[in-house]
């Protein structure tokens, strides 16, 4: 005999058996869905501790061969400075990518530029392009604005037009476009813009910004000391204002 019953169907005892087979195949897929997963989890980790390592080396090399903005100088980490012999010293780290740069910008940025454009204190710029391809091209544009004088003007005028990370935006026509909305007639903007002039001092800044430890944005400094962003204060036009007076600035 087979084991079946007169009618051909399976007994209950072949149920069983077939069952408890079906169970440990499926145990035995979940097994090896979870070792599949602990291995890519294990090579994601170690790929992000290589890139980081990697990024860390090539950002902390400073090409001394490059060509500054006007405004620039090595001593200020390659940052854009207003007002180089005042005191006190105001640091802004920032991407004009980023979103809580745009929040700072927005609560702050006037009355830092006032701060700037008055000569109440010594400003410098630093202009990071850690989030992509696009941070690099504004980055460059706003060393083409200061060639020309016009850096604060472009640099409100980014923030106030910020566009999703990454969208694609912003290129040469774009960026002469808002040249021009912010004032900027020097047809050495353009120029600048197309041809990069400032691409490696934006590498220089970002390798600054390794060395000096920035691994966030916006990150304010103040004589050497970073805001304590858990307090509000980068999105508080009065605790930011607060701030600066309490160090000379009138």
């Amino acid at each position: 005999m087979d084991g079946r019953s007169n009618d051909g169907h399976q007994t209950k005892s072949e149920k069983r058996i077939k069952a408890a087979a079906a169970r440990q195949a499926n145990l035995d897929l979940q097994t090896q869905r979870r070792r599949t997963t602990r291995l890519i989890t294990a090579a994601s980790i170690v790929l992000v501790v290589i890139v980081g390592v990697v990024f860390s080396i090539i950002s902390n090399k400073t090409n001394t061969n490059v060509t500054l903005p006007p405004s620039a100088a090595v001593a200020d980490r390659s940052g854009i400075a207003f007002n180089a012999s005042a005191k006190p010293v105001i640091d802004v780290w920032e991407d004009f990518q980023c979103p809580s740069c745009e929040i700072f910008e927005t609560a702050n940025g006037q009355y830092l530029h006032d701060v700037a454009s008055q000569g109440k204190a010594k400003v410098v710029f630093h202009v990071l392009s850690f989030i992509g391809a696009e941070s690099t091209t504004l980055a460059n544009a706003s060393g083409c604005a200061d060639k020309v004088g016009k850096f604060l003007d472009l640099h409100s005028y980014l923030y106030a037009h910020q566009k999703r990370e990454n969208s694609g935006y912003w290129g040469i026509d774009t960026l002469t476009a808002a040249g021009k909305a912010a004032g900027i007639t020097d047809p050495a903007y353009e120029t600048c813009i197309k041809d990069g002039t400032y691409s490696k001092w934006v590498q220089n800044v970002e390798a600054s910004g390794v060395d000096a430890s920035i691994n966030q944005t916006p990150t304010i400094l103040i004589n050497g000391k970073a805001l304590d962003r858990t307090t509000g204060i980068y999105g508080s036009p009065t605790l930011f204002k607060a701030a600066l007076v309490a160090v000379g600035v009138n």
